[in-house]
């Protein structure tokens, strides 16, 4: 452990508080990475000619669809489960999380039977269930509120890099062993991602631990000071630091003598109740942009306009490659034009591809020899579409992790996660059986919840950019549930930068009479 603080300090000491703070984030957010990956990666796995010879000689369509249910449906029971985690810390979590993938991860690379592939793919899936629900926890608490949105994005960031690599090294693997039955052209793409998961769980206890988990668990002391390394390069006198520490403190407080840890709590009060409602709609309503049905359906539709099974894989790497562009700008607009836009807007956006791609398909079905309606088809509801999705699909990390209290975050974390993966495991299921049944009309369900959705959270999501998470409390107590034209604004007994400064002033010789203009302290 004394190694561990040494390695902290020094850190701390040559970084700037927010760089130290975002690299913190990127390195927990290689457990995204894994999910990205593992997503993306059984794609190049299923299709290759090596893999169908070894697993998929009998009952194909079962077997294939099984090893990639199986991965959603361990993580649904894996996000569940982590919401019992919180006797081990952030930090512990992680590691649990990275270690089930790891052993999931050796037994998928060295299955021998298609059992022990089901096996692994759902110890893979559990463990990441566990990572993507305590990644953006850890993020939001470890973060200035400043830079909370680009640190929580960084799940979605490492997500569509996890995807990007797996579709270009599934991709090389799958035509360099093409036709030589060489286990190598699945195997390699498998125990690849074991690598980030090795080095997340050999250096996850040198980093601290979320001080909010210290404070809420009986270590104030220690929670003060990881609180100062990372917002003050050590300084525990800082008086901003102080100031977060003393707002953090008597709200967890607050918290142990009228809250309980349980699922209950989530719909105990008002506050809560529609905290829950928010966290759900976001990760509900991702779904039901229809990404995951693009998902599904994008290589039928290339298969069916004679494209090969090659070149479909080269198309999806160029689509990753497509979404970490959109990532990258909206990674820089999160915390300047805030949530609402983003969520609002993407949503919106959503629907026009898709609006633009069923009338394409329905003009022009696969039957048809329209090649150019074909490929604009493909443009709009799968590169287009994935452009615009990026930027309503990190809201789906981002406002779940930061709208709680410390008392209720981990379980209501847990359960918006379970719900994305319950129905992304639902979508995945329909998808096949409605495109048989209505076709290019299955879109339309896609289209009305995209504008659904961008009305339910114009109504109803408040904006949370710039706010410490401590102001939650008032702000979901407080403000009205129709957010428009709401005259909210955070009492000064949580607004970090009102104390931060009255510290200032009192300690400068100032006497605090009555109210005192107080310029606003942050640091950064």
């Amino acid at each position: 452990m004394k190694i561990y603080a040494a390695l902290q300090d020094r850190l701390t000491a040559n970084m700037k508080p927010k760089v130290y703070q975002f690299f913190l984030a990127l390195f927990a957010a290689f457990g995204s990475f894994l999910y990205g990956f593992d997503l993306a990666v059984i794609a190049s796995v299923v299709a290759s000619d090596s893999f169908e010879d070894e697993f998929l000689h009998t009952n194909a369509t079962t077997r294939s669809g099984t090893i990639v249910s199986l991965f959603t449906a361990g993580a649904f029971f894996g996000s569940f489960v982590a919401g019992f985690c919180d006797p081990l810390g952030r930090r512990g979590t992680l590691a649990l999380g990275g270690c089930l993938f790891l052993v999931g991860g050796v037994l998928q690379t060295a299955a021998k039977a298609v059992e022990m592939l089901y096996i692994g793919r759902l110890i893979a899936g559990f463990g990441i269930g566990i990572l993507v629900m305590i990644i953006p926890l850890f993020q939001a608490e470890i973060a200035h509120a400043s830079i909370r949105g680009i640190l929580t994005s960084l799940q979605q960031t490492m997500l569509g890099i996890g995807a990007l690599c797996a579709s270009w090294i599934g991709y090389g693997c799958f035509t360099h062993w093409a036709n030589t039955g060489n286990s190598a052209q699945w195997r390699i793409p498998l125990g690849l991602q074991m690598v980030p998961a090795i080095g997340l769980v050999a250096f996850i206890y040198t980093f601290p631990e979320s001080p909010r988990w210290l404070i809420d668990h009986g270590r104030p002391e220690e929670g003060l000071r990881n609180l100062a390394r990372l917002h003050s390069n050590g300084d525990i006198n800082d008086a901003y630091v102080r100031a977060e520490f003393e707002i953090m403190q008597a709200q967890i407080s607050e918290e142990h003598e009228h809250a309980a840890k349980s699922y209950r709590e989530l719909f105990r009060n008002r506050s809560n109740t529609r905290r829950i409602i928010l966290a759900c709609a976001c990760q509900v309503s991702t779904q039901m942009t229809g990404v995951s049905a693009i998902q599904y359906f994008s290589p039928a539709i290339f298969a069916q306009i004679g494209i090969s099974a090659g070149n479909t894989l080269l198309y999806q790497g160029i689509n990753s490659i497509i979404g970490e562009l959109a990532q990258f700008i909206f990674f820089f607009l999160i915390d300047r034009v805030g949530r609402r836009p983003l969520q609002i807007g993407g949503n919106l956006a959503c629907a026009v591809a898709f609006i633009i791609g069923a009338a394409l398909l329905a003009e022009y079905p696969p039957s048809t020899t329209n090649n150019a309606a074909h490929w604009a088809f493909i443009a709009a509801s799968t590169w287009l579409f994935n452009f615009c999705f990026c930027a309503s699909g990190t809201m789906s990390w981002i406002i779940p992790a930061e709208i709680f209290n410390t008392a209720t975050r981990t379980k209501g974390v847990s359960l918006a996660t379970m719900l994305s993966f319950a129905f992304n495991t639902m979508i995945g299921q329909v998808t096949p059986i409605a495109l048989a049944a209505i076709g290019w009309k299955f879109y339309i369900l896609f289209i009305v919840c995209d504008v659904g959705n961008a009305v339910f959270f114009y109504l109803f999501l408040p904006e949370t950019k710039g706010l410490t998470l401590e102001v939650m409390d008032d702000l979901f107590s407080n403000s009205a549930w129709i957010v428009p034209g709401s005259t909210w604004q955070p009492s000064v007994e949580v607004d970090v930068n009102y104390l931060a400064a009255k510290t200032s002033f009192l300690e400068e010789g100032g006497v605090e009479k009555g109210t005192v203009q107080l310029v606003e302290v942050e640091k950064v």
